[in-house]
């Protein structure tokens, strides 16, 4: 694991406002905010800064002590993970349903992990005098609470000052720019959590069979021999006739902006299931973005296999993506961790390329050659003439071709030189863009 920030965790029982102090915070609409309780399911990461020091702050999904339902069990061991990683703890409290004895339990929890723990009652959204509903909140044993109103920010200030005050004196506040960012993509239930965690080595994300768990965009940071790589393990994204509530549709905006986040993504298949129309959606929202991507297929491990079985199925996949020609397939275990080193690799080759420069002169070697192996088209007598090309960005490459007709230019032509560029300088796991220019054209 690998963070460079102090971390704050902010944890309380369910819907006392925790996702709204986030997300005021860190000055961000990180967290899905609703009034439904267990909506963070997991722990969110964003980062924070006052008075010049920068801080990771987690959210968690709310803590109920005792109870036996599957997934708010696992929402308290999410909450647990973040309080043992957690420098400093803030619990946050409600006036207005005022001292209940699931804070106590949550308070007692909290003082046997030894951290330092601010006391932060949310809700106050009255100004100036105090409310004699605060007073009751001493009873926990935790000091003096903070008055705050996540929504309208008041407070915050002096609760940061308390967080720095709490912060240790000696970490890190340096950015990497080495780190690689990986968004895990998929349909609901294809593995993208257990993915995740066995990279980790920890429960980062709540698993179980229930589609749908993860409703955030979670992030992990990891360092390993293959280099530094944030995972992001997002929302799983489904048909939009089926997302019938506004906290999914939270979710697919999340996990869309974690796309546009990301350098690589990799887009997981289930090995049992197989392609699916839905599969080749989600694949489709990382081409638009341009992003690097490699093709997983998960659950290798439940596949009875011969000597030909990986090839028929690799063939399948491959006309399946024809739209993605240049993406690599790996067929992984999230479960086993079979071919996870690979995989890493495979992360690493393809950002590398997402972010290749080719020098112009090169380029137009390259061309010169390719128009001589294939004559350019033509039509009614006019033959399409390439003055040069040049690339003019990275993350995806992308290339400008100066040329006497855009029409002339056709897509077939396009792919021609596509491939020519592909062959000479690999560039698997990236898409390619093209812009064509008009002699003269001013754009």
């Amino acid at each position: 694991m690998y963070l460079s920030k102090p971390i704050v965790a902010i944890v309380g029982r369910p819907n006392v406002g925790k996702s709204t102090l986030f997300n005021k915070l860190i000055g961000k609409r990180v967290s899905i905010v609703d009034d439904t309780p267990g909506i963070t399911r997991d722990r969110i990461y964003g980062e924070c800064e006052w008075e010049n020091k920068r801080f990771t702050l987690i959210d968690t999904g709310g803590i109920e002590p005792y109870s036996k339902d599957l997934i708010l069990a696992q929402m308290r061991r999410q909450a647990e993970l973040a309080i043992e990683s957690a420098d400093v703890i803030i619990l946050v409290t409600d006036l207005k349903s005022g001292l209940v004895a699931a804070d106590k339990e949550v308070a007692e929890m909290l003082q046997k992990s030894g951290k330092p723990i601010i006391l932060c009652v949310n809700k106050c959204d009255k100004i100036g005098d105090t409310d004699i509903g605060v007073y009751e909140f001493y009873n926990l044993g935790l000091g003096e609470p903070i008055r705050v109103s996540s929504i309208h920010g008041h407070g915050t200030g002096d609760l940061l000052d308390d967080i720095i005050k709490m912060l240790p004196k000696e970490f890190e506040n340096e950015e990497d720019e080495e780190v690689i960012n990986v968004s895990i993509i998929g349909k609901p239930n294809v593995g993208k959590s257990s993915l995740v965690n066995k990279i980790t080595g920890s429960e980062r994300s709540i698993v179980s069979n229930i589609a749908g768990t993860t409703r955030d965009a979670i992030n992990s940071l990891v360092e390993n021999n293959y280099g530094k790589f944030n995972f992001i393990d997002t929302a799983g994204l489904r048909r939009k006739n089926r997302v019938d509530n506004k906290i999914e549709k939270y979710s697919v905006i999340r996990a869309m902006m974690s796309v546009e986040n990301s350098d690589v993504c990799v887009i997981m298949i289930d090995a049992i299931e197989g392609f699916t129309e839905q599969d080749s959606k989600v694949a489709g929202l990382a081409h638009e973005a341009g992003k690097a991507c490699i093709v997983a297929v998960n659950k290798w491990d439940a596949i009875e296999k011969n000597e030909k079985t990986m090839q028929n199925y690799k063939s399948k996949l491959s006309k399946d993506f024809s739209f993605m020609s240049y993406v690599p397939i790996i067929f992984i275990s999230a479960k086993t961790g079979q071919r996870l080193d690979k995989l890493f690799s495979l992360i690493k080759d393809v950002a590398n390329n997402n972010a290749m420069r080719i020098s112009t002169g090169t380029l137009n070697e390259l061309l010169a050659q390719a128009i001589i192996r294939v004559q350019p088209p033509t039509d009614k007598g006019k033959r399409l003439k390439i003055f040069y090309m040049t690339q003019v960005s990275t993350k995806p490459p992308t290339f400008v071709f100066f040329v006497n007709s855009a029409d002339l230019f056709h897509f077939s032509y396009q792919r021609y030189i596509e491939n020519t560029i592909r062959d000479t300088f690999g560039l698997k796991g990236t898409p390619i863009r093209f812009v064509i220019r008009e002699r003269g054209d001013k754009k």
